[in-house]
């Protein structure tokens, strides 16, 4: 089981909807550890707006040149959209915002989210 501060199951769903954390976007569990599985949830202007699908746009590297781009899929639930996976072992920085599939984004204003993405071993 991946360590997790919202529990497990279907109430870790709940959960991440109750945090209220601002643009309605959990990182989880933070910080990310390579290799480990993170989920994506999303209840931010998108979904607030009754998109029918929301995509995950997520790249690598540092936040303002990012690498190996992709949009993933995201899973409707009743709390909002989520996608899990497993963070990669060859970068440093995961960097990510949402579409919808009228290509409407919620970019964070612009600034995108990103986090670091850290190799496991204590300093």
């Amino acid at each position: 089981m991946e360590p997790t501060n919202f529990g497990t199951g279907a109430a870790k769903l709940e959960r991440y909807d109750h945090a209220d954390y601002p643009g309605g976007v959990v990182v989880d569990p933070t910080p990310i550890t390579a290799g480990q599985e993170t989920t994506f949830f999303y209840n931010g202007l998108l979904a607030q707006s009754g998109a029918d699908q929301v995509y995950l746009r997520i790249g690598f590297g540092p936040f303002d040149n990012w690498h190996d781009v992709r949009d993933l899929r995201m899973s409707k639930t009743a709390y909002g959209w989520v996608k899990t996976l497993e963070a990669p072992t060859n970068w440093d920085r995961l960097s990510f915002c949402f579409r919808d599939s009228a290509n409407n984004w919620d970019n964070n204003g612009g600034a995108n989210w990103s986090w670091a993405i850290h190799n496991g071993r204590m300093i």
